[in-house]
C-alpha cells in the first residue's frame, strides 16, 4: 500500500491518496477527514499509524506502507 498528501489551495483543502500496490486508487479523501474513511476500508488498525505517518510526510512525497 502507497500513500500520498497533496498540497491544497485556499479553496481547496489537503488531500490524502491511499493506493495498492498496484498503484490503483484506493481512497481520495481530505486530509482532515481521513481517520473516519479509513476504518471505512477496514483499516482501523493501521489508522493511526498512517496518519501519525501522513503528518510526517512532506507534500507530494509518495510513501509505502508496510
Amino acid at each position: 500500500m502507497y500513500f500520498l498528501k497533496t498540497k491544497g489551495t485556499n479553496k481547496i483543502p489537503d488531500f490524502v491518496q491511499i493506493r495498492d500496490n498496484n498503484f490503483a486508487l484506493i481512497l481520495h479523501v481530505n486530509f482532515k477527514r481521513q481517520s473516519g474513511k479509513l476504518s471505512e476500508l477496514n483499516l482501523q488498525t493501521e489508522s493511526n499509524i498512517i496518519i501519525n505517518r501522513m503528518n510526517l510526510v512532506e507534500y507530494g512525497v509518495l510513501q509505502k506502507f508496510e
